[in-house]
Formats: structure tokens, C-alpha cells, sequence
């Protein structure tokens, strides 16, 4: 037998019995919306095609975003501008699923948050107080004007005994004009300054997909995660037991995905491919 190209393996039994092992089919899905249905403010082509396909199909389905800033109702106005009809129940936050996750940690519990409308309004539904003075939580998301004020009084109030949460770890986040630091950024200059490290809630914690299987009473092993990020929305997946599919309209390319020591269950060039799947 020839020599194999470097880096590939003679298949064994036990690489055979893998790749022969097929998923039960597909009964719902989970997709990340920035990189996955729209790029820069514009819907990814085939997009809202596929988001009319899994509505008619009857199979239970979120969009998932690890941005805290929204309302689902604010995301839902935004998605409908660029052609897509979904209800608001159809999508899921970092902030619903942080405002989930303290509600069965402490329910009825304080909480000092930095964040936007997304955030509040979603601990105000989970039954939440929202106060300054001794709150059992400080919880850090996204906002457009970070208050050096605001950091100040989380720093003073972690140093005093409240835990420390953030929405999710993202460093960055996308404008027209650029790169914006996001609540992992931010978090960290809160963990320097308290020397606590914070619990993130968002992708990549498995958390995020638990919840959202949860919302709409899929199960992990007839579920697919699509997204455009290896680090965050494959590795959440992944962690999570589902099914997932890499799209390559967003951040990850096919050639950085071989960079990392885990896979996707597959790669396609976008969503319209999935179209004829459901």
C-alpha cells in the first residue's frame, strides 16, 4: 500500500465504528444569529429562507446571541427590517438565559447590573431586585458607554462580598465602525482590580444550550447548533452534546478550524445549504 499523505491515518476499527455511527435525525435547532443570519447589518443570503423553512416545518427552533444589550423583542424589530418574520419567543439571550440561571441559583434575589435594557428587563421578568446596597450578585453585560462609575461600584461591592457574573465572555463585539470592547473585557478589569473571577453564563458555557433546550423542550440528541464561531458557538455545542454545523459567513474559516483540537460535526459555506434538511 502507498504511503498515506501526511496526517492522515489508515482507518482502524475503531476509526471505522465512528465514522459509521450516525446521529438520530435532526427535531430541532438552535442557530446563532450575528454571522449565521446576518454580516454587518445585512441578512446572510438563503438566511431568511432557511428561518421560513424551520418555521414551517413545525420543528422546534431559538436564535441564540451572547449579546445582553436586546430584548427579544428588540431583536425581533431588528431581524424583521432585514426580511426575517420570527416571534420573540424565538429567541434567546445571554441576558435571559444569566436572569434564568440566578432565579434556580437564588430565588428572589438583589443584584447590582451593568448592562442595557436586554439585561434588566430579563431579571426584572425572572422576579430580581436590582439595588446597589449589599445585592447577593453584581452582573456585568454589554452597554454602549461603560460608566468608569458603574465599574467602580462593582469592584467596591465584589470586594465586599457579592459574587460576580458576567452575561458572557466575549472580549469584542461588532460595530460599523469597528471593534468594541464587550463584557468579557470589562470583566476582566473587574477580576483585576477584585482578584474574583466571574461566572459566565453565555456560549461557550454549556449552560447556554441547556437553557435553551429547556425553553422549547428539545433534546440534546436531535438537535443541531449552527453557528460561525469555533471558540464559542462549536464549543458550546459540542459540550453540549448536540449536532454541530460550522458556517463559514462569519468569524471562523474552514482553515481555522483545523486549528483547533476539536471538530464540527460538519462545514458548510452558509445556512442555505441546510435549507433542503428540514
Amino acid at each position: 500500500m502507498g504511503r498515506l499523505p501526511r496526517g492522515l491515518l489508515p482507518p482502524t476499527r475503531a476509526t471505522r465504528s465512528t465514522s459509521m455511527k450516525e446521529r438520530k435525525a435532526i427535531e430541532s435547532w438552535l442557530t446563532d444569529m450575528d454571522g449565521v443570519l446576518v454580516h454587518e447589518g445585512e441578512p446572510v443570503p438563503g438566511a431568511p429562507e432557511f428561518v421560513n423553512r424551520m418555521k414551517a416545518s413545525g420543528k422546534p427552533f431559538l436564535i441564540l446571541t451572547n449579546n445582553s444589550i436586546y430584548t427579544p423583542r428588540d431583536l425581533q424589530a431588528r431581524l424583521y427590517r432585514m426580511g426575517f418574520e420570527v416571534d420573540e419567543q424565538s429567541i434567546w439571550t445571554a441576558a435571559l438565559a444569566t436572569a434564568q440561571f440566578l432565579a434556580d441559583q437564588r430565588p428572589g434575589g438583589t443584584a447590582y447590573v451593568i448592562g442595557e435594557a436586554g439585561l434588566t428587563t430579563a431579571m426584572h421578568a425572572s422576579g430580581y431586585i436590582l439595588t446597589e446596597f449589599d445585592p447577593d450578585y453584581v452582573v456585568l453585560g454589554e452597554t454602549r458607554t461603560y460608566s468608569f462609575e458603574a465599574i467602580t461600584k462593582a469592584i467596591r461591592l465584589i470586594s465586599g462580598g457579592a459574587r460576580f457574573i458576567c452575561t458572557n465572555p466575549d472580549a469584542t463585539g461588532p460595530s460599523n465602525d469597528g471593534l468594541l470592547p464587550a463584557a468579557g473585557s470589562v470583566a476582566a478589569m473587574v477580576s483585576k482590580a477584585t482578584g474574583v473571577k466571574p461566572y459566565f453564563v453565555g456560549k461557550p458555557n454549556p449552560m447556554m444550550m441547556r437553557s435553551a433546550l429547556n425553553a422549547i423542550g428539545a433534546h440534546s440528541e436531535t438537535t443541531a447548533m449552527i453557528g460561525d464561531r469555533m471558540d464559542t458557538d462549536v464549543l458550546c455545542g459540542l459540550e453540549a452534546g448536540l449536532e454541530t454545523i460550522l458556517v463559514l459567513t462569519g468569524i471562523s474559516s474552514r482553515l481555522e478550524s483545523e486549528t483547533y483540537p476539536y471538530r464540527p460535526s460538519r462545514i458548510v459555506n452558509s445556512v442555505a445549504d441546510l435549507i433542503d434538511e428540514i
